[in-house]
């Protein structure tokens, strides 16, 4: 887990003030015993999660594709080519969702606005040496030109919702 405290709350933060927010709908299906806390959500969002990513075309259509997920610092992050239709999308309409979802067992959902972490010629986010180097750890220095070939996002959400309804069976599963 590479949360601090302070991530967690803000995390947490955003996890109360969603689901009070949602529908009565959505509040029947997701419960106070069918979700996960901050913490718990971190323990379980560990290495590469698959994400269902939403972004908008100009003509304001949506478009859903597959990328990469990293959940860290309670915020999804992920990347793409740069030459890719979603980094056009992003670059020019930054609003975006993402789902992950694994079976019945647990689904985060997720709404927000991207930020660049290294745009081309551009100033990089203070904190991108540190992501690099976890990204390198993870896929190998030499997996991607990082400089050239790929653009990665961090997804600042305003909402997100975590549907878990065996919370048990989960955690187990992550601690195994």
């Amino acid at each position: 887990m590479r949360e601090t405290q302070e991530d967690l709350k803000e995390l947490q933060a955003l996890l109360d003030a969603s689901l009070s927010r949602s529908t009565s709908h959505l509040r029947s299906i997701i419960t106070t015993e069918r979700t996960l806390t901050a913490e718990q959500l971190t323990g379980v969002l560990t290495g590469m999660c698959t994400l269902a990513l939403s972004t908008v075309t100009a003509k304001g259509e949506p478009r859903i594709s597959g990328v990469d997920g990293h959940f860290l610092h309670g915020k999804w992050h992920f990347g793409t080519a740069r030459k890719a239709a979603k980094a056009r999308h992003l670059a020019a309409r930054p609003a975006a969702s993402a789902a992950h979802m694994r079976g019945e067992d647990l689904g985060v959902f997720t709404h927000g606005t991207v930020e660049i972490l290294n745009p081309p010629g551009g100033e990089q986010a203070a904190d991108w040496p540190d992501l690099l180097a976890y990204l390198k750890d993870f896929y190998g220095a030499d997996f991607f030109d990082w400089d050239n070939d790929v653009v990665y996002y961090r997804l600042h959400p305003h909402w997100m919702s975590v549907f878990a309804p065996d919370i048990a069976k989960l955690t187990a599963v992550s601690r195994s």
